[in-house]
């Protein structure tokens, strides 16, 4: 699958129908527990109670790793019938005698491989949380290691019917409609030839497999981190088992209301309800307001006028005409897409910055020949960095799948998620409109979000999960719950962060001024609170606000790496030996293009 594909695939989330005699059977509130709490209800009690704890058959991998894999229900309401494959893997705790018990780690997605997370903790994760837990990450249902679902017959057939989408996102009629024919094509694979995977992925599903796989690490209440995607996951969990964790710590919230949807925002896009796109856009232009202020010296795009007013123009001038840069064509898409990209990472505004400068020497009028000249070579030269980077991850995710010819199910995987889950409109022609509408509140980025739930159309889209979790989403938990919030989040707005944690009685909420998507690595304040509360069950003084390590512009003693890293097959490529000091960002799962700059089809 080419490159935009696969981006897509990390792409934007939508969200479907749930039977009414689902709803009423979850929703229903559970008694009071022993601490005052809510309990398991009946009906998830007897769906995972009465699954046999699987045995776990470790074996060493990947040098440090152990892996393993076991059958789990593909229906929990028919627990001796078919079954599918769910892979994990644990990175032991490096002290044996303080081990506390195991922390399940999720990297987001929908699509993102646990497997993955869990092999690169000691690269992330603080000392003290690598000395008292083994670290176990599964790849949910679908995806990764774990059965793979799969919405077409052969790579030829997804490549051809996924053509329309080999863009960042559409602008125009032209590419808008073809984009809609290629998401139909995708909702169709996904309710046909997909369906008996697709229609049993949906987050509850998770979130019942990791139950089961608490049982069988031999824990009594669940020790969670999940970041981005892997926050509703960690929600899930809390709200159908609320009387079963130990510590559950959320960085880079979803509010799992604005996912599901209610029959009031069912007409909306998912983005209209999560507004990542106002996030992005909330960073750009503080980015961009402080480029002004720091001046050309330390922000190049400053030397040609006001940044905010100056990134529209360049805007603009390529979405009227791309940009030719040594026969690479730079679109509008591709601009708003790389800009994107480059939010996730704290330290992205100097790419941001070098970028557009370059851009903006290679298109004006005023430059001369040799300042365009030179802008051109620069861009062409970034590009061509960027593409050998992902050939690389490319390849090193197709070695250790030893696959010829590899069936990339990223796409799928993402949208069996997010498709099952919860409400969405049910044209696929109403995105044009609709996502216009959104570009409108959140400049360049509404577009860009929006698009990624268009196949999840009540046209394009047949397959359910009848067992899909729909709420409520306040139950008082028998432990804390801690939610991570970060002010300039790109991709899960702060404001997730505060709404989610208002609607769990019992929670915290941890804030920071960081920059990039999550906040754990990004600030030595919240990755200690964090780590505190992994390990010791310790909260943050309530209305705690950390500040972020790297801030734009400014003199910063030290610098985040500038990318994540991945979180897929690729991470295990080559085996990780890093000290775990907790020095690094977690390899957070991308909804959209999360590293990518100009250009890289």
């Amino acid at each position: 699958m080419r490159l935009r594909h696969r981006i897509l695939a990390a792409g934007v989330a939508g969200v479907a129908l749930v039977p009414a005699a689902a709803v009423t059977a979850l929703a229903a509130p559970a008694a009071p527990g022993a601490r005052g709490g809510d309990t398991t209800s009946p009906v998830e009690k007897k769906r995972v109670d009465r699954v046999p704890t699987p045995k776990l058959g470790w074996y060493k991998c990947y040098g440090d790793a152990e892996c393993a894999t076991v059958r789990l229900p593909l229906d929990y309401d028919d627990p001796k019938g078919a079954t599918t494959e769910v892979a994990v893997l644990r990175m032991k705790a490096r002290n044996p005698k303080k081990r506390i018990g195991s922390l399940f780690v999720n990297p987001g997605g929908p699509g993102g491989q646990g497997t993955a997370l869990a092999y690169q903790a000691p690269a992330f994760l603080g000392a003290d949380v690598l000395d008292r837990f083994d670290i176990v990450g599964f790849d949910p249902r679908g995806i990764g290691f774990s059965s793979n679902v799969a919405c077409f017959k052969s790579t030829r057939d997804q490549t051809l019917a996924l053509a329309g989408m080999d863009v960042a996102f559409p602008v125009g009629a032209k590419q808008e409609a073809a984009y809609i024919k290629s998401a139909k094509a995708l909702g169709k694979g996904c309710s046909t030839t997909g369906k008996k995977l697709a229609g049993s992925m949906s987050t509850a599903e998770a979130a019942r497999d990791m139950d089961v796989l608490r049982r069988a690490v031999g824990d009594k209440k669940l020790s969670y981190l999940g970041f981005s995607y892997g926050t509703a996951l960690g929600q899930y969990y809390a709200n159908m088992f609320p009387d079963r964790l130990r510590a559950v710590a959320v960085d880079g919230v979803i509010n799992p209301v604005s996912w599901v949807g209610t029959r009031k925002t069912s007409g909306q896009i998912l983005d209209d309800r999560l507004r990542s796109a106002d996030g992005a856009y909330k960073a750009l232009r503080e980015i961009l307001v402080r480029c002004g202020k720091a001046g050309k010296a330390k922000c190049a795009f400053a030397a040609y006028g006001d940044p905010v007013k100056n990134f529209d123009v360049l805007a603009k001038r390529l979405k009227a005409k791309p940009a030719n840069i040594e026969g690479q064509k730079i679109t509008y898409a591709d601009l708003v897409g790389g800009t994107l990209g480059e939010l996730y990472d704290p330290s992205g505004y100097e790419i941001i910055d070098e970028m557009v400068t370059d851009l903006w020497k290679a298109t004006s009028p005023a430059s001369t020949a040799a300042q365009a000249a030179a802008a051109r070579k620069a861009l062409a030269g970034r590009i061509a960095e960027r593409r050998a980077a992902v050939k690389r991850q490319k390849e090193s995710a197709e070695k250790v799948a030893a696959k010829d010819f590899p069936y990339d199910n990223g796409f799928d995987a993402f949208s069996g998620v997010t498709c099952t889950d919860g409400l969405h409109p049910k044209k696929a022609g109403k995105w044009p409109a609709l996502t216009a509408a959104s570009d409108k509140r959140a400049p360049y980025f509404g577009r860009a979000w929006g698009w990624g739930s268009v196949q999840c159309a009540g046209d394009a889209w047949k397959v359910r999960d009848e067992d899909a979790y729909t709420g409520p989403f306040n139950r008082r938990t028998n432990a804390p719950v801690l939610f991570v919030g970060d002010y300039y989040d790109p991709a899960t707005n702060y404001n997730d962060a505060v709404s989610s944690s208002k609607l769990l009685p019992n929670s915290r909420l941890l804030s920071s001024n960081s920059w990039g998507h999550t906040a754990y690595g990004t600030s030595a304040c919240v990755t200690k609170a964090v780590d505190a509360y992994l390990v010791r069950a310790a909260l943050p003084p309530a209305g705690k606000v950390c500040v972020g390590d790297i801030q734009p512009f400014a003199d910063n003693p030290e610098k985040a790496p500038a990318s994540r890293g991945p979180a897929d097959a690729s991470a295990m490529a080559t085996q990780v030996k890093a000290a775990g000091q907790g020095t690094k960002l977690p390899p957070v799962a991308t909804r959209v293009p999360s590293s990518i700059l100009l250009g890289t089809r």
